[in-house]
């Protein structure tokens, strides 16, 4: 069996969208697929290319021949290097100027979260460094106030003899 990368057409009749599918050669272009590892959108500005690296390399290592179409989408995003042995494979898909805010602003958020755990981590460290101190101090009265209370005893002790 024959297995090859290409695209299966999605969308609208202006507006195609398109998925990065795994399929025997044979099939129809938008026929019964092995399975899905990406997505190509081409209307935006610029185009959103989603693809899964890790089963794209799993599909080259076992033979599947990807598409020209496909194999331009992995010459950008580093996957094609990638197989053929470049440690320093690059991504060069470029984002839009929204995904880089949206990004940025979930990483203002984890950061925020981070310091919020730090924050509490460190006070519940000193809420129990306190109550650890005070049950010292607890401990430590009473065994002075039971030694004050044996030195009476010691001292009459003393006084009947």
């Amino acid at each position: 069996m024959a297995v090859r990368i290409r695209l299966k057409r999605m969308g609208k009749i202006h507006a195609p969208v398109y998925r990065v599918v795994v399929v025997d050669s044979r099939k129809k272009r938008d026929g019964r697929v092995i399975e899905e590892v990406g997505l190509y959108d081409p209307t935006p500005n610029p185009s959103t290319i989603e693809i899964k690296s890790d089963r794209v390399q799993y599909w080259l290592g076992v033979g599947a021949q990807p598409s020209d179409q496909v194999r331009n989408l992995l010459v950008l995003t580093g996957d094609i290097a990638r197989f053929n042995g470049k440690a320093d494979a690059v991504s060069r898909v470029q984002y839009a100027d929204a995904d880089k805010a949206a990004a940025a602003a979930q990483a203002i958020k984890d950061a925020e979260a981070a310091a919020e755990k730090r924050k509490a981590d460190a006070s519940a460290k000193k809420a129990e460094e306190d109550a650890a101190r005070k049950a010292e101090e607890e401990a430590a009265q009473a065994a002075a106030a039971e030694e004050a209370a044996e030195e009476p005893k010691a001292e009459e002790a003393g006084e009947e003899a």
